[in-house]
């Protein structure tokens, strides 16, 4: 079979390899589509530390296909599935890659794998953003401000509005995010670094700052930002991925001041039931949540570099592969 490998930081290889067995509890997909989540350009191109080479198909964990082979007793022949394992141990840039049974999540006939396989990273938003704002805390009234506007922030948009904030503020460096954002329903966009977010949001709130206030790019600097962009007792979520390893400098006395709600994103793939890939699948499949803005472009594999290449700046708000 076909599949790309890491060679090197920065630079991919199409090989042909065996076909892997899946052992007791797994099962074997052929994929149909996958995509390039933020935390593969962290392993791709640095910021996670990494053996090269990587094991063939690593580190795509986005994906959709159908079970050609199972080993496992919950999951048979011919099962069409979403596949969420662990960051690190997907290998869905290939044409088969074997799942654990644990991390599949079962998809219709008819869902189109280029629309659905967005229900992947979707979900990782919903847990994330169901940990920031718990379900039955009322949104009326509130402010929402998001300092990101890739895949993450763009969904943690959606669903802010969703849930019936009076207004959502979105922030990042990328003019198109910006127009992508203001066409998903944005009340106010800040382009920054012309702009400072946090001056936005104090702005817009009569200098109280926000009641949620979500972290979606992944840099220190920018969740000392949204703790300046909190209110009072409001509640900051940060989701982007950790900067670099160890210990970072954080604003610990301003949070103490602030007396702010601190909530961590991570592990959506162990939440029991997988409830929030679910939610994200339900949501795609009714057009509650619009995902027309992420599937373009899409690439073979044999065009794995062009398309690292492009995510990797900033080129493309979503990169995916047709495979199979």
């Amino acid at each position: 079979m076909q599949a790309v490998q890491l060679v090197r930081q920065g630079t991919f290889e199409v090989i042909e390899v065996g076909v892997p067995a899946p052992e007791p509890g797994q099962v074997l997909v052929q994929m149909e589509s996958a995509s390039v989540c933020g935390s593969d350009l962290r392993t791709v191109f640095g910021g996670h530390v990494v053996a090269f080479p990587l094991t063939p198909g690593r580190p795509g964990h986005e994906g959709v296909g159908t079970i050609v082979e199972s080993r496992s007793a919950s999951w048979a022949v011919g099962d069409r599935v979403l596949t969420v394992p662990m960051p690190g141990v997907g290998a869905c840039f290939a044409d088969l890659q074997v799942v654990d049974e644990r991390f599949l999540v079962a998809l219709s006939t008819a869902a189109s794998p280029h629309q659905i396989v967005m229900a992947q990273p979707l979900g990782t938003v919903i847990n994330g953003f169901r940990r920031y704002w718990p379900t039955g805390l009322s949104a009326d009234g509130c402010t929402a401000a998001i300092l990101g506007a890739g895949t993450a922030g763009l969904f943690a948009l959606q669903l802010a509005k969703l849930e019936g904030f009076s207004r959502v503020i979105v922030c990042d460096l990328e003019p198109a995010r910006l127009e992508a954002a203001e066409k998903l329903g944005a009340d106010v966009v800040v382009q920054a670094p012309e702009r400072s977010f946090v001056d936005a949001v104090l702005e817009y709130t009569d200098g109280a700052g926000a009641e949620l206030v979500i972290e979606a790019a992944g840099f220190d600097a920018c969740r000392a930002e949204c703790i300046s962009a909190t209110r009072y007792l409001g509640r900051t979520g940060f989701f982007g991925l950790p900067e670099h390893a160890g210990a970072v400098g954080f604003p610990l006395a301003e949070a103490f001041a602030r007396g702010c709600t601190i909530v961590m994103a991570g592990n959506a793939q162990i939440e029991e039931g997988l409830t929030s890939f679910h939610e994200a699948i339900e949501l795609i499949e009714s057009g509650a949540l619009d995902v027309g803005h992420l599937l373009e472009p899409r690439y073979a594999l044999d065009d794995i570099q062009l398309a690292m290449d492009m995510a990797h700046e900033r080129r493309a708000l979503k990169v995916s592969f047709e495979l199979g």
